[in-house]
């Protein structure tokens, strides 16, 4: 069996374990199965993206034990697969501008909430002229999409959670090309696991609603539909979700101190986490 598996960090700040804990998941399915390993740095947010930060991504998987076969792929390579994408769901009539803000959006006192927060109220569809000359990103009509997409019941096999009917409506109209990005996350890799070959992907839960859309996005573009396996998530001391904007202890720091990173990926490996952590959530 041919296996490819990936960890694709966006280097907009340092990682934590959490990181940590999912690149180790990614490279030991993948080794375990005389698989390959892949490196994916996601540094189309023009905003927040850092090159400072792709090198301390790279000596932290190295501090961990973790080698990458190949090439690192950055997704700033990658610009024109996006944007022969997004022409094509334009060209099938899938797509349309939208003008509003977060801030409209956050306002409307039509907007419903899903996984991702308020879900975008459709203000935009129908508009008869829209001026592309002021800034605006693209929007997938949900409801056209799924009737496009020749499929009556979208699924996807995660390995923890079993067989998914997809459900990519919860969304709402999601955006697939960003005012200040070329790609949204959801399109961007969706096309790059495909262009890789990744067979296998192996990600925190807190992704799993996200590949209802990805799935749905497959279906649009002809892209095959990988195996899932969504991790359990380790949680910080406050009993959240490990994230930047939560504190949660950088891997550097940890690699600055002096640190053995072999022995903290192995500690991860057994489920003993640092001192202050809880347990991972089921």
């Amino acid at each position: 069996m041919n296996v490819s598996t990936r960890f694709a960090p966006s280097p907009t700040g340092r990682l934590h374990p959490g990181h940590a804990f999912s690149a180790i998941m990614a490279h030991d399915f993948a080794r375990e199965r005389d698989g390959r390993f892949l490196l994916r740095i996601e540094d189309i947010d023009g905003t927040r993206s850092r090159p400072e930060h792709v090198e301390t991504i790279l000596r932290d998987l190295e501090w961990l034990g973790l080698g990458w076969d190949g090439e690192v792929v950055f997704q700033s390579q990658r610009l024109a697969s996006y944007q022969a994408a997004l022409d094509r769901l334009r060209g099938m009539g899938l797509l349309y501008p939208c003008f509003c803000t977060r801030a409209d959006i956050a306002a409307s006192l039509t907007a419903p909430h899903g996984p991702e927060g308020a879900i975008y109220p459709g203000t935009c569809r129908n508009l008869d002229a829209p001026d592309l000359s002021k800034p605006h990103c693209w929007r997938l009509d949900m409801a056209k999409a799924l009737a496009a997409s020749g499929s009556e019941s979208l699924s996807f096999h995660d390995s923890r959670h079993g067989l998914i009917h997809a459900d990519p409506t919860q969304h709402g109209d999601v955006v697939l090309a960003r005012k200040d990005a070329p790609a949204s996350y959801h399109l961007a890799v969706t096309l790059d696991d495909a262009a890789q070959g990744i067979t296998d992907i192996v990600r925190g839960d807190d992704l799993l609603a996200a590949t209802h859309v990805h799935r749905l996005l497959q279906a649009l573009l002809g892209l095959p539909t990988p195996r899932y396996h969504h991790h359990a998530l380790l949680l910080g001391p406050d009993g959240e979700r490990l994230a930047k904007r939560h504190g949660a202890p950088t891997l550097a720091a940890l690699r600055e101190s002096g640190a053995d990173g072999r022995a903290f990926a192995e500690a991860l490996r057994r489920g003993e986490l640092p001192v202050g952590f809880a347990a991972a959530k089921a």
